[in-house]
């Protein structure tokens, strides 16, 4: 176990490079509960799922879970740092984004399945902001007719937050998920937040009450504290309420898509957190297809207007 600090030197970097190359390959099975569970938890009316049912885009995250022992956790509820992934010593450690491709093998549920993954890079920026570690893992993930999806998922880890930061309630900075990809300059201060676009064809709003949160971390084994423990989140990590999760609101937005384009496959899916989204306010999704029907752009805006999430979806 890693004790937390707040800076990153280089030879501290130098030693979480050394993860770089690192592999595990995962087996599981697209069993029907959890594509049942995850249904009723986007509130969806789905047939009930039978053996051959295909499995939705993005909900591979129902599996695969991190499954340490209860001895084996972190304080904020994540595994202890140091396994497959590099034992990062910010603490704070959010999923930042992913790009994602389907190939032509269709996940379905009663698949016996296989996930490869790779550390891929670990980079460090420092600025105003203070100090970020990067870390892009590369997925694959197979059926037994081969290659069904390859995905690269950002991990964004940092210090702990500024007294300063604390005492707003509604400016506090996304994870370093808002910076370009590979991090933000060396210049960087607390991001301004950038408005919503207001051009959609589609829109829904979701309220992330804490059943919704305490639903999905369930669903997906998660056992981070920012989600459903509101003492910790809002004395330990200094947020103003529970965090709403990276990967839930992927899901909806393309969730959104599957509203209204029934039907419609996707064949890539690229993502990326701009601002936290907390429980304590309705947020909405929003969609505008390209003028081609090719893409489609998906957006999220928080009560205030502010963009908080903004992906693209490529259709088959």
């Amino acid at each position: 176990m890693t004790t937390d600090i707040r800076t990153v030197d280089a030879a501290l970097l130098a030693r979480l490079q050394t993860w770089v190359g690192k592999t595990e390959t995962l087996s599981d099975t697209v069993t029907a509960t959890p594509v049942r569970a995850l249904s009723a938890t986007l509130d969806r009316e789905d047939a009930d799922p039978v053996a051959g049912t295909p499995l939705p885009e993005l909900w591979h995250w129902l599996y695969f879970l991190p499954v340490a022992r209860q001895s084996g956790l972190g304080p904020d509820g994540h595994p202890q740092r140091g396994g497959f992934l590099p034992p990062v010593p910010l603490p704070r450690r959010m999923w930042a984004g992913g790009r994602l491709q389907w190939h032509q093998q269709v996940l379905q549920v009663g698949d016996a399945i296989t996930r490869s993954s790779r550390i891929a890079s670990v980079t460090h920026k420092s600025g105003r902001s203070g100090d970020l570690v990067f870390v892009l893992v590369r997925h694959e993930v197979r059926n037994t007719q081969g290659l069904a999806l390859t995905e690269e998922h950002d991990i964004v880890y940092r210090g702990s937050v500024a007294p300063t930061l604390v005492a707003s309630r509604t400016s506090l900075p996304p994870e370093g998920a808002n910076f370009p990809r590979g991090g933000p300059s060396e210049n960087s201060a607390v991001p301004a937040p950038v408005a919503a676009m207001k051009d959609a064809a589609w829109s829904r709003e979701v309220v992330p009450d804490d059943v919704l949160l305490f639903r999905y971390s369930a669903l997906t084994f998660n056992g981070h504290r920012i989600h459903y423990d509101r003492k910790y989140v809002t004395e330990v990590e200094g947020y103003p309420g529970l965090v709403v999760h990276g990967p839930l609101i992927a899901t909806l937005l393309a969730d959104l898509l599957r509203r209204n384009l029934p039907g419609a496959r996707l064949l890539k899916f690229e993502f990326r957190a701009v601002r936290p989204v907390f429980d304590l306010w309705p947020f909405k999704l929003h969609g505008l297809p390209s003028a081609d029907g090719k893409t489609v752009s998906l957006w999220t805006e928080d009560h205030e207007g502010w963009l908080t999430m903004q992906a693209t979806a490529t259709l088959a």
